[in-house]
């Protein structure tokens, strides 16, 4: 008989499973039904004198008092509970989510959350990188070979070769992230860009530079610019929904849903902030930032959470404002660094929490190692500096505490690449390979 499913109650359950969140509804409710038990009360265990004497019918047998008995037929006296040992647990997840007996004796119903943290093991996760540069190296030079032959037009089935190698070598748990976008999806998400966006500002452009009024000039030049600054972060909204969309891990796909006019108003407002108080605001407007991108992504249909924030990197940044002069501009691999490794361990996803362990002279030895390859070489060394950059990313960034990987279930994907290729277009990364 079908029955509501206990963790999401959809309104019916087949075969043992919830075809909305994917959760086998009889394992759940074995989880939820034992963290209910009370613990058995400890007492001691049968004695000698509560044992049946068999008696024999002829012969009448009087029983002997407990106290005549030989000693070793007396029961052991009673000891009090040994306190519990640090026992191994599932996961640190329970042993925080686990109810405390309440003062009536009776056991609070457990939640969701702790019957999953029970089931799913705490554990450091790592994301590794496998690729190599020769490999990429190969890729690079098939590209501008086929992009100077096609006059460019190859460049964005380019782009999407280099961004499903990056990802196919990305491997967590055992099994490898994937990239579903193509070079058509880019080539007409440019197009479109190009019409309402690169169009319009190009003429805008020109007529003022043909304009012999100076009044109308920069009257023109100032709206060119106003609508270059409010495109920017549509553009990185965008860019961020097309590619989290197109990127897998175990047929599961990640997605963005943030709101390009939301977003406008945190950029606008912190960038006129920073203007004002003359850089000061930046910490808050960074994290504020990276909690619209980090909250609004998910993985399935949960959702990844941020709780930084600006206060807490204003002081690192005071510092790197006044040692910048007498460090020469080094001490900003510093407070880089400290802005990493503060975004990565304020993200989480579900019960687990990032941790990142770069620091300044690691980020330092880095850039500055990517460089010398590149000005030796000629640029020719850039894939390896881009599997260089994808591996220190990874050899420093654990994840910490528990994962229910099993019931992430799909969410359908809507999105389409013009928000990607406007970034290209106006020069808005998004972090994101």
């Amino acid at each position: 008989m079908a029955a509501a499913c206990p963790r999401c109650s959809a309104p019916a359950v087949e075969r043992d499973k919830c075809a909305q969140c994917g959760v086998v509804a009889s394992v759940y409710a074995a989880a939820l039904e034992k963290m209910r038990r009370p613990p058995a009360p400890p007492g001691p265990g049968p004695t000698v004198a509560d044992a049946p004497v068999p008696a024999r019918a002829d012969t009448p047998r009087a029983a002997t008092p407990a106290a005549a008995r030989p000693a070793e037929m007396r029961p052991p006296a009673p000891q009090a509970a040994a306190p519990r040992a640090n026992t191994p647990t599932w996961g640190v997840a329970v042993a925080s989510a686990a109810p405390r007996p309440a003062t009536n004796g009776s056991t609070p119903a457990p939640t969701a959350a702790s019957a999953l943290a029970m089931m799913a093991p705490s554990q450091t996760r790592m994301l590794t990188f496998h690729g190599a540069g020769g490999t990429l190296f190969g890729i690079y030079v098939v590209n501008v070979l086929l992009t100077i032959a096609t006059l460019g037009w190859y460049r964005f089935w380019g782009k999407v070769k280099v961004r499903r190698f990056m990802l196919s070598q990305t491997g967590f748990e055992g099994d490898r992230f994937a990239y579903h976008g193509t070079g058509k999806e880019l080539l007409l998400g440019f197009f479109k860009a190009a019409m309402f966006v690169g169009l319009p500002i190009t003429l805008l452009g020109i007529a003022a530079e043909l304009s012999h009024d100076k009044m109308i000039h920069g009257v023109t030049r100032f709206f060119t610019s106003s609508l270059v600054f409010f495109f920017i972060p549509i553009a990185m909204v965008g860019a961020r929904r097309y590619r989290l969309s197109r990127t897998s891990w175990r047929g599961i796909r990640f997605s963005f849903r943030g709101r390009a006019s939301a977003f406008t108003k945190i950029f606008v407002r912190g960038s006129l902030l920073s203007m004002l108080t003359l850089s000061l605001y930046y910490p808050f407007f960074q994290a504020r930032q990276q909690h619209f991108m980090v909250s609004h992504s998910h993985f399935g249909r949960r959702p990844f959470r941020f709780d930084g924030r600006g206060r807490d990197l204003f002081g690192p940044y005071v510092l790197t404002v006044l040692l910048f002069l007498p460090t020469l501009g080094l001490y900003t691999f510093w407070f880089q660094a400290k802005k990493t490794r503060y975004f990565w361990e304020h993200t989480y996803f579900e019960t687990a929490r990032f941790r990142c362990t770069v620091t300044g002279r690691q980020l330092m030895n880095l850039t500055i190692g990517n460089l010398v390859w590149l000005v030796v070489t000629l640029g020719l060394a850039w894939p390896w500096v881009l599997v260089r950059n994808a591996r220190f990313a990874f050899a420093y960034l654990n994840i910490d505490g528990s994962l229910d990987l099993a019931g992430i279930v799909q969410e359908p994907q809507l999105a389409t690449a013009t928000g990607d290729a406007l970034s290209s277009l106006l020069g808005a990364d998004v972090d994101f390979a």
